[in-house]
């Protein structure tokens, strides 16, 4: 009799991340003093597509906390939470879950989206960071941050540099320039270092403001 396997619980880390690290200790001294700080905790992927778009715009202009109240409400209306049965929602109970006239649109047109195949999901792997956040801003609700957001929790793309991101010019702010404040450029010169892997380094500076990694 073999005994039992034991199954490892532990998030898939993604496969540059350990490359990634070395790469961003060797070329910048913030990278050097922040990563080790955060032992083996890594970038995490919620792994639907759907279901990590809706949450971003159930959680736009909210606050993390109403958020996660709004969503538990809402994600259980349907017996299975696919485009397709979002679409068989009545506008009233999405309401009565907390969501604004505005975001029930907003995911219906998400929905309708994803039913009717109009953006190419199964091609997303093949195609770059800005063909991909082209055809999501096509969506209602879906602006470049939230596109942004997708490519790195989602897609798990190595290489984003989110700009308009609060957190990180606040990051770079704190940790680069002793709280001065930062323009786009700044920001640009000092990622001009984390190249290839601007994603990684965005997520140890978000870490640097709040040690609990958020996920989209």
């Amino acid at each position: 009799m073999t005994g039992a396997k034991t199954v490892s619980t532990l998030p898939a880390m993604p496969p540059y991340w350990e490359e990634a690290r070395r790469h961003l200790m060797k070329r910048d001294r913030v990278m050097k003093r922040l990563i080790p700080q955060f032992g083996e905790a890594c970038l995490q992927t919620r792994g639907d597509a759907f279901v990590t778009l809706a949450r971003s715009i159930v959680g736009q202009q909210i606050s993390v906390k109403a958020a996660q109240t709004v969503w538990d409400r809402f994600v259980v209306l349907p017996k299975k939470f696919t485009a397709g049965n979002v679409l068989k929602l009545k506008v009233d109970d999405m309401r009565g879950a907390g969501l604004s006239a505005r975001k029930v649109e907003y995911l219906v047109d998400l929905a309708l989206h994803f039913d009717s195949r109009t953006i190419h999901v199964s091609a997303w792997e093949s195609m770059d960071d800005e063909a991909i956040i082209t055809e999501l801003i096509g969506i209602r609700g879906i602006g470049r941050w939230t596109a942004e957001m997708f490519l790195i929790f989602h897609m798990m793309r190595p290489n984003v540099l989110p700009l308009d991101d609060v957190g990180l010019i606040n990051g770079i702010s704190r940790n680069y320039f002793s709280g001065d404040v930062v323009s786009r450029s700044d920001a640009r010169e000092v990622a001009a270092a984390w190249a290839p892997y601007c994603s990684v380094a965005t997520w140890y500076i978000w870490r640097s403001l709040d040690p609990l990694p958020v996920n989209y």
